[in-house]
């Protein structure tokens, strides 16, 4: 039978009433959540960062050398030093317990040191590549040898850090046993990636003349540009739809807290790594220069592991995958996985895939 014009009327009147009531109830839970969020983000929180215990064993200038302390009685040998780059904080690879390559490294008996390149003062705008290379990296790996008693150590590089590693053991081959390169940038040939784009249009020397050293502010707005639905509207989104999460938020500022805490780049060393890095890709052609000495990848003869993450928009998986083709080693090893630049370190797959698969490669080339 067809409805009564009263009928209709009426459920009409009841669907309002229904929509009234779930608009109602949305808001309350909204309500609660906002006001779960405020009390969480006025509480005390838990966001501390490198946590694992470390002793400042050597310094010089801004540089910093850290020995982490070992919680097994046997170690592996030779130990490991961890270069990290120049742009963000090294404490990345300790960010928290269960998220911290470091401690993965500790647990398995490996004796892990680690580099901390400081804050650059404007008294540091002519610092070169070969100073840090060839002068803070090389002072630091002599001590870490002095301490440990070994002839020759484990280098793990990070991004820039892992540039510069590839470098050091080229020119520095008596003093390396095993090389790891992690989402490292060694050929810089590449339109995959818009970081490789924009810095061919870069004037560095007109930068650094104006600038000294260039601001850390202004390399992390360049980042956040290269995605910024993902790196700024999706993120923030995420954090209001968590904000009644503790450890979400606690995650969350701890995260925030490393993607601002950005140094300033030394200027003359910035600036020749974008001019003979990506804008002229000197180091995979066998011409870059480190104050007299001409960088050939064939020297680097020791194993080789070369770690990048498929998904990372920073360092392409172009700039790393045909590292191993250029080196002189017969022991070379390429492992790559299905996650982003920061992922490689602080993902679930960090804890269960890669920080396994480094140290399984660094203890069967070491000895106790």
């Amino acid at each position: 039978m067809p409805k009564t014009e009263t009928t209709a009327s009426a459920e009409q009147a009841d669907q309002k009433t229904e929509t009234r009531i779930n608009f109602a109830r949305e808001m309350d839970f909204l309500q609660k959540k906002f006001l779960k969020g405020v009390e969480i983000l006025t509480s005390p929180m838990d966001t501390a960062t490198a946590v694992s215990p470390s002793e400042l064993v050597y310094q010089e200038d801004r540089m910093k050398l850290f020995h982490y302390t070992p919680v097994k009685q046997k170690l592996h040998t030779p130990p490991v030093l961890m270069v990290y780059a120049l742009v963000n904080r090294q404490y990345m690879l300790d960010l928290q317990p269960g998220r911290s390559v470091i401690q993965y490294l500790l647990s398995q008996g490996i004796d892990v040191y680690l580099i901390d390149w400081g804050y650059p003062s404007q008294m540091d705008k002519f610092i070169t590549l070969e100073d840090y290379i060839d002068g803070y990296l090389n002072n630091a790996v002599d001590k870490v040898l002095e301490l440990s008693g070994e002839s020759k150590l484990t280098i793990a590089g990070i991004c820039q850090g892992g540039t510069f590693s590839a470098i050091y053991s080229s020119l520095h081959p008596d003093k390396i046993k095993n090389l790891i390169t992690i989402v490292a940038p060694i050929d810089f040939d590449t339109d995959t990636g818009l970081l490789n784009i924009w810095a061919k249009g870069l004037d560095v020397d007109k930068m650094a003349k104006s600038f000294g050293n260039i601001p850390g502010d202004f390399m992390n707005i360049g980042f956040l540009l290269m995605n910024p639905f993902r790196l700024v509207m999706d993120k923030y989104i995420g954090f209001m739809i968590n904000i009644d999460d503790k450890d979400f938020v606690n995650n969350f500022i701890r995260m925030e807290k490393w993607i601002f805490d950005s140094p300033d780049q030394a200027g003359a060393a910035w600036k020749q790594f974008i001019r003979d890095c990506y804008q002229k890709n000197l180091l995979i052609k066998g011409e870059l220069k480190i104050g007299a000495k001409t960088v050939n990848l064939k020297n680097i003869t020791m194993p080789v592991l070369n770690i990048f993450a498929e998904y990372d928009h920073l360092v392409p998986p172009a700039c790393s995958r045909e590292f191993t083709k250029h080196v002189g080693s017969k022991d070379t090893e390429i492992a790559s996985f299905p996650t982003g630049h920061i992922g490689i370190f602080v993902s679930s797959k960090s804890q269960k895939e890669i920080c396994p698969r480094m140290s399984e490669w660094i203890i069967k080339r070491s000895s106790e």
